[in-house]
């Protein structure tokens, strides 16, 4: 079977677990890693500035801050090359999907946006439950732990030298953010917390701004999910369902992202979520094989 040929693109958190994962896929070959950053090849494999130096490439998985999938994706869709994001603003996602699916269609390339685990495959777990109790409520309780998306985005305000955001559920889908900062030599607190709490990250939530000395004795990359469904089979009430799970975050989402980059493989061209790809696309070898083992 000829391999999928998968560069990432960028190596900060996500991008040195996806690598991993890549390396860790016998279907998959990692071709490179794209960064600016890096000057040096990472364990024998090959870093550079920009795709067109890596050959032929199938999959580029965007490893790179949410508010870049904007701009970053549509420079490989127009390559004819797939990409795999994790974009995790929930209220732009549809619009992103419209963009990026114009991209993808002129160029016979797919995109599938907002593979991580949230958005990503709670999404999935989500609908499912919905399939199953078509009237009712879900609660989706985050964390305690790490964000990653709030945590790039207090890192890019100014003033911050380092940065760490914990999400606290505290029931029924309400959850405070507690935002820990180290910063720069003159920054000024009282500042730095007014631009944290305008920003659409963190806006609409209750959110604490504590200053620290050094970040690095506060950071944790674990984080969780608890996910629960109250509603109506049919005609009967009270059915209940819960989801659980603790785990690594960035680990997480780049082994849902190289899933993704799998599954975009199979796809026609054009931009999709993780809810409209079929869940047996997911998974490594024939569809045979998944059905005797799964179903």
């Amino acid at each position: 079977m000829e391999k999928i040929k998968v560069a990432v693109v960028g190596y900060g958190n996500i991008g040195k677990y996806a690598v991993q994962a890549v390396q860790a896929a016998k279907d998959m070959e990692l071709v490179g890693i794209i960064s600016r950053s890096l000057k040096n090849d990472i364990e024998g494999v090959k870093v550079v500035d920009s795709i067109e130096k890596l050959g032929s490439v199938d999959v580029a998985i965007l490893c790179t801050p949410t508010r870049s999938v904007e701009e970053e994706a549509p420079k490989y869709l127009k390559l004819g090359i797939n990409t795999v994001d994790s974009y995790d603003i929930h209220g732009t996602i549809f619009e992103l999907r419209e963009k990026l699916s114009k991209y993808a269609k002129e160029n016979n390339a797919v995109s599938i946006i907002s593979a991580g685990w949230d958005p990503g495959s709670d999404s999935i777990v989500r609908t499912l439950l919905e399939a199953c109790a078509p009237k009712g409520i879900t609660y989706t309780n985050f964390g305690p732990g790490m964000s990653m998306g709030h945590t790039v985005a207090v890192k890019g305000k100014k003033g911050v030298a380092g940065a760490l955001s914990v999400t606290i559920p505290t029931g029924t889908g309400i959850h405070r953010r507690m935002v820990y900062v180290q910063l720069e030599e003159g920054a000024n607190i009282e500042e730095v917390t007014k631009d944290i709490k305008n920003d659409p990250y963190f806006a609409y939530d209750e959110t604490h701004v504590k200053q620290v000395a050094d970040i690095n004795d506060y950071i944790d990359k674990g984080h969780g999910v608890n996910l629960v469904r109250k509603g109506v089979s049919g005609m009967t009430d009270n059915q209940l369902f819960e989801f659980n799970m603790k785990i690594n975050n960035p680990a997480l989402t780049s082994q849902v992202m190289v899933s993704c980059a799998r599954a975009s493989m199979r796809q026609n061209p054009g931009a999709y979520t993780m809810i409209e790809i079929p869940v047996i696309d997911l998974l490594p070898g024939s569809k045979e094989e998944a059905i005797r083992h799964l179903v």
